[in-house]
């Protein structure tokens, strides 16, 4: 007579044990894993639909000020900037929360955000710092990358394929979320006169990018169309979807001294430096045209914010005190070695020195410190229970 459990079969599909890798048991049935993980699959799209359906309201609780408030946490100075992003953020969560329902309510429009700053200033690490607290997909992409469609490169469209992996593939919950588009001064027009020839990765680029940026209903290859072309497009609508663009936009400052009647800047002093911060201060529309950004895709991105160049206080501000300061990193990692690292404040001074030579704004701190601490790493078994750095022993290391 055979064994009872091997005449068990699974009480959902019906396979015997020896049709199955496992068969588990219950009180009155059993259930195989073939079937498990496909009710696992059938569990995880209803909680998506839930959610996609039921957004939560993370934010209405949270005014701007308490959204700067969590920023500072992590941004160092940029205050006009996070000001900015707070207020663009708060209405983006009110606006989707609070759907136009009939033809006689004030409908709402999106304001997209473009942010100019010099490399190292933080634009990305403000977005990145944005996505930690949102409840909506959010997606960074490179607009680098980017040419018109039918061309070697992404297509525009691709934007939104990073979106729809990140809403997990839910379209209604990716048409909430937000997207950055970094390096946007990159595919500025190469020239002041319309393109009468294809600029595939500039001017061409700009004018894919109008419609999605206003609101349209987009066909979305879900995995990438370059490598999958035979794949099914999703429909997303982008009208809800936020746009914030960033870029170093190098030499804009010529631009805005044109406008202002005033001498073109150098940085070859801090007197000229500051300058240069004073007159960043005035850019608006006319000079991101002046420098290769169309007409019609400015005006898509109506709120524009600049950000700083840092200063010596504020790289040392950037080295200590955020929750993901530096310092407090490399301090954990001797930790977990069992060092107590202590660092003196002329080694900090040392560090922003170096940083701001190089020009790379905080960026820079990164490539000093790393500098310093591969090679103490890498003889961390030489190193005492507590070690001291200080600016003396980082020059006779390096000597």
């Amino acid at each position: 007579m055979k064994n009872k459990l091997e005449e068990s079969k699974c009480s959902f599909c019906g396979r015997s044990k020896s049709e199955v890798n496992l068969l588990v048991a219950g009180i009155d049935g059993h259930i195989c894993d073939q079937c498990i993980e496909q009710a696992h699959g059938i569990v995880q799209e209803e909680v998506s639909f839930k959610n996609s359906k039921n957004l939560v309201n993370p934010l209405p609780a949270k005014s701007p000020k308490e959204i700067k408030k969590f920023l500072d946490d992590y941004i160092i100075g940029q205050d006009y900037a996070k000001k900015i992003m707070s207020v663009a953020v708060y209405n983006h969560y009110k606006r989707i929360l609070n759907p136009t329902l009939n033809e006689n309510e004030v409908e709402i429009d999106k304001s997209n955000v473009v942010l100019v700053g010099e490399t190292g200033s933080g634009k990305t690490l403000l977005a990145k710092t944005i996505a930690r607290m949102l409840n909506v997909p959010f997606a960074i992409v490179d607009a680098t990358v980017l040419t018109e469609a039918g061309y070697v490169g992404e297509d525009v469209e691709s934007i939104l394929t990073r979106l729809l992996q990140d809403a997990n593939y839910d379209v209604a919950l990716a048409e909430k979320g937000i997207v950055f588009i970094d390096e946007i001064d990159k595919i500025a027009r190469k020239s002041d006169n319309p393109s009468i020839t294809r600029d595939v990765s500039g001017e061409g680029v700009q004018q894919a990018m109008l419609k999605i940026l206003e609101g349209t209903v987009v066909n979305v290859p879900p995995k990438g169309g370059r490598k999958h072309p035979d794949q099914k497009f999703v429909e997303v609508n982008t009208k809800d979807i936020l746009f914030i663009a960033g870029g170093a936009f190098s030499g804009i400052e010529k631009h805005i001294a044109n406008r202002l009647n005033t001498h073109s800047i150098g940085y070859r002093n801090e007197e000229v430096r500051k300058h240069s911060e004073d007159i960043l201060n005035e850019v608006n529309a006319m000079d991101l045209k002046a420098f290769g950004l169309i007409p019609e895709l400015i005006g898509r991105l109506p709120v524009i914010a600049n950000l700083t160049p840092l200063d010596k206080t504020a790289m040392k501000r950037i080295l200590t005190e955020p929750k993901n300061a530096l310092m407090k990193q490399y301090e954990k990692l001797f930790e977990i070695d069992g060092i107590k690292l202590e660092i003196k404040e002329d080694a900090l001074d040392y560090i922003v020195e170096k940083a701001d030579e190089l020009g790379l704004g905080a960026r820079g701190l990164r490539s000093v410190t790393e500098e310093i601490f591969t090679d103490l790493m890498y003889k961390m078994d030489e190193l005492p229970k507590k070690y001291i750095l200080s600016k003396e022993e980082i020059q006779e290391r390096k000597s």
